[in-house]
Order: structure tokens, then C-alpha cells, then sequence
């Protein structure tokens, strides 16, 4: 059977929870490099790991050509901290409601495709789902990463691509579904043209992405046989 859906989800506060330690992962990275540590958080909810150190390094007012040199240094440590950190995030972060339900559901469709679109690098994508066993689900091969772009809105063209160089099979933006948990996640559904579907499990409240306008939001995705009706549609 030729699929006819693809799924493309976004990870943290979507997929999984990582206890917090996504954020320590980059205080430690930046240390490493620069030898300081940032003195506040950046909001990183829908950022691209290299945006969310482009944020840091222009908090901590590093020019842009020496940034140019620390990114890619500053990425190699964020990989290597939290590759560390891949049992404390099991023991400390938590699966989304009703997650397990739905891509085990979806996983058994041979109709339907999954994989990722995240602003996560692609070896800490690997990190977080397989802290909770996740990627048994999910096509990693054909997902698109923060490695890959760093504006987020670009992404789902690399994931189509993907998925038709690798597996043969081209989709119409008809046939897409990005499942997210912020504003970037429309953004970059609509930058791609293809459909989105919300779900208020991470910083935005259900009213603020009401007022955007989704194709379809949830509080979660505990409903399985709803949500899978949504995403089979």
C-alpha cells in the first residue's frame, strides 16, 4: 500500500517534557565555549537549537564573526551534555498525554507515515525520543532538523524531500499534518502548505493558539480515536 498521510511532529512539549534538562544542556554548552555561563534564559519555545544559541550569544554581545566560529563548538558540546543527560531526562521529563496511544495507533496504518519536524538537532531529537522509547514509532531517516535549517519555517520542504528520496513516496501538502505545540509550529505548517494541528500541552495556553487560527486544536492528545480520525482526514 502507497501512504497517503504524513505526520510530522514536533518534539518538546509536543511529543515529551525533557524535565527541564533541554535548557540546562545549553547554560553548560555555552560555559564550555566561552567560559561563562548566560545570565538569563532565552524563551525557546519553537526555536531551532542554532537559534536558540544565536539568542545567547547575542545576550552575551558576542560579535558576529566570533559567533560564527563558537556556533557550530557551542553545538557539538549541546550534543554531547545532553547525550549525558539521556537517563536524567527519562527520569525527570514525561510523555504527553495520550502520546503512546496515538503513534502506536498510527505506527499500525501502513497508510500513514510519521516522523519529526523539530527544531532539535538531529542527534538530540535521537536523545529525547529514545529517553522514553519513542523512536520504535517514527521514521527518523526522513524527519527535518534544526541541523538541517535554522529558520524552522523552511523545514517542511526538507522533510517532503526526505521522504521522497528515501522512501519513493511524494505527498501532497493535502496529505501533511504538522503537530505542534506553539506558534512556530503553524508558522512553519502555512510556510510549507500544509495543514496543523495544535496542542496546548506546552507554553502557549489553548486561547492564545485559539486566536491563531489552527486547522484543528486540541487541550491533548488523550483522545486517541480522535485524534487518529483527525490526522486520517
Amino acid at each position: 500500500m502507497t501512504p497517503d498521510r504524513l505526520v510530522l511532529w514536533d518534539i518538546d512539549g509536543t511529543l515529551v517534557n525533557a524535565g527541564g534538562i533541554g535548557a540546562e544542556v545549553f547554560d553548560v554548552a555555552i560555559e564550555r565555549t566561552l567560559g561563562v555561563r548566560p545570565p538569563a534564559r532565552i524563551h525557546m519555545s519553537g526555536m531551532t537549537d542554532p537559534q536558540i544559541v544565536q539568542g545567547y550569544l547575542d545576550m552575551l554581545a558576542v560579535g558576529e564573526a566570533e559567533g560564527r566560529e563558537h556556533l557550530p563548538v557551542i553545538l557539538d558540546h549541546l550534543a554531547a551534555e545532553l547525550a549525558a543527560a539521556e537517563s536524567t531526562i527519562a527520569a525527570r521529563g514525561r510523555v504527553m498525554p495520550g502520546v503512546e496511544a496515538v503513534l502506536a495507533r498510527l505506527d499500525a496504518d501502513p497508510a500513514v507515515v510519521q516522523t519529526v519536524l523539530t527544531g532539535n538537532l538531529a542527534a538530540n531529537a535521537a536523545v529525547k525520543l529514545g529517553a522514553f522509547g519513542l523512536q520504535r514509532w517514527l521514521d527518523l531517516e526522513i524527519g527535518a532538523f534544526g541541523s538541517d535549517r535554522a529558520d524552522r519555517n523552511e523545514l517542511v520542504p526538507v522533510a517532503l524531500g526526505r521522504v521522497a528520496d528515501l522512501r519513493g513516496w511524494p505527498f501532497d501538502p493535502g496529505q501533511v499534518w504538522v503537530v505542534g505545540d506553539s506558534p512556530a509550529d503553524l508558522a512553519c505548517a502555512r510556510a510549507g502548505g500544509v495543514r496543523c494541528l495544535l496542542v496546548a500541552t506546552g507554553r502557549p495556553t489553548h486561547e492564545e493558539l485559539a486566536a491563531l487560527a489552527p486547522d484543528a486544536l486540541l487541550d491533548d492528545l488523550s483522545d486517541t480515536d480522535a485524534v487518529v480520525r483527525l490526522l486520517r482526514s
